[in-house]
């Protein structure tokens, strides 16, 4: 199983799950943009386990139409997955991603394409008015704004669907877990440079969002990642033997008190509960110091984005 033999200028890969009644209609209005632009394009659809009948209509398009694509799941594994097997498989030069829901709109391609030619890597799109639930805009506030100190990228959406790519950007990137939020993040720790531009957002037509409160607590965990990752990647042992060093030295201090108090005072430290709070201060300094040498020991870890099961690749011969 191979990528076509014919140069592709464009791979579009969108993520799908339950989107049976959009991807027709989304598939139409892609193919009228990028003929007049002008692009040769594969559009590359990855079924997230849907439960409806998707990945059918995906099929049929794929029997009118070669240059649209399929990978079909087992089951659903999450978005990160999807764009991580996405990213596998396309042979574009620029690799544009977007929902399947038709909230992103196609027409913006260009635009998108445009601004990767004044010399950046990777442009996400800006939802600038966005026609989202007022929960999902209000948190998605909270999370660019976190995003954005952690970071040290300033971008007003880090998570809006719509982006495009170098090929080499997507090639370079490890995506897994829900780290698909912190793209723009990791291609800027990898050296690229990333830009974004506002782009059109459009109400939901068809079936209900699949976002909900616990996605939330998930990014804040993933973003304690992604900083983690950002930051200390490399030398664990700066983040892990700084904090080591802290807890060892105050550690050292009560103890050193208590001996004090012991031999110049003849105090009993039996009952001192300060002496247990030392001893714990420095076992647990030697543990931190433990995990930063484990952490130097691992510099690269396998990517649980290749542990997916594709059902069916579809347009690839």
């Amino acid at each position: 199983m191979s990528a076509t033999a014919q140069k592709i200028d464009v791979s579009i890969v969108i993520p799908m799950l339950n989107e049976e009644e959009s991807i027709g209609e989304l598939s139409r209005q892609i193919i009228e943009v990028m003929t007049r632009i002008n692009k040769s394009f594969e559009i590359i659809f990855i079924d997230d386990g849907s439960t409806d009948a998707s990945p059918a209509a995906a099929k049929a398009l794929h029997e009118k139409d070669s240059r649209i694509k399929l990978i079909e799941f087992r089951k659903n594994y999450g978005k990160a997955a999807a764009l991580a097997a996405g990213f596998k498989m396309a042979a574009g030069d620029i690799v544009v991603t977007m929902d399947a829901d038709l909230q992103d709109d196609p027409n913006e391609i260009p635009n998108l394409l445009q601004k990767l030619d004044e010399g950046y890597d990777l442009v996400s799109g800006w939802k600038k008015v966005r026609h989202d639930p007022f929960i999902k805009t209000q948190t998605s506030k909270v999370y660019n704004y976190f995003t954005s100190l952690f970071s040290g990228i300033r971008l007003h959406d880090f998570n809006c669907g719509l982006k495009a790519y170098r090929a080499e950007v997507v090639k370079t990137m490890s995506v897994y877990g829900e780290l698909h939020r912190y793209l723009p993040v990791i291609a800027h720790r990898n050296g690229y440079r990333v830009t974004e531009i506002p782009v059109t957002h459009h109400p939901r037509k068809y079936g209900e969002s699949k976002y909900g409160v616990a996605r939330f607590t998930r990014g804040a965990f993933d973003l304690l990642t992604i900083s983690f990752l950002t930051r200390y990647k490399k030398r664990p042992l700066h983040l892990f033997g700084s904090w080591g060093l802290i807890s060892t030295f105050f550690g050292l201090v009560v103890l050193l008190y208590l001996a004090v108090q012991k031999i110049v005072y003849g105090q009993h430290l039996s009952n001192r509960p300060l002496l247990f709070l030392g001893l714990l201060m420095v076992i647990i300094g030697v543990q931190f110091f433990s995990i930063g040498l484990l952490g130097e020991m691992i510099t690269e870890s396998r990517s649980e984005s290749d542990n997916y099961l594709v059902k069916h690749y579809i347009g690839w011969e």
